[in-house]
């Protein structure tokens, strides 16, 4: 599994519930005879409204979390290619180290 999954996962799933419970369908429904009443109209313009605007906190919520992850992800990438650089360092001195040996012992027979 990739590293960046599991940061991503903790950072989303606590909402998954909000996201569903307002993505339900919460609107006044019209009855068949009604599409004439403007209280109704006017009740589902409303509606409309409040769900845009509470959308609309949700993403910015969302997106401040999102930066937040992709900060994290940013901070660890950094210190992963600081690990993979001090590794190929020593890689490359164990390489050295054994080249110097087996000239020793290759002199030496």
């Amino acid at each position: 599994m990739p590293a960046w999954l599991i940061p991503a996962l903790k950072a989303v799933l606590p909402h998954v519930g909000t996201i569903v419970s307002v993505a339900a369908p919460a609107f006044t429904k019209m009855r068949s005879g009604a599409t004439d009443n403007p209280d109704a109209v006017q009740q589902q313009i409303a509606e409309l409204q409040a769900a845009a605007s509470q959308n609309a906190a949700h993403i910015r919520e969302l997106a401040a979390q999102l930066q937040t992850t992709v900060k994290a992800l940013e901070q660890a990438a950094a210190v992963a290619e600081a690990r993979q650089q001090r590794l190929m360092l020593l890689g490359i001195g164990a390489f050295a180290l054994s080249a110097l040996a087996l000239a020793v012992v290759l002199l030496r027979v």
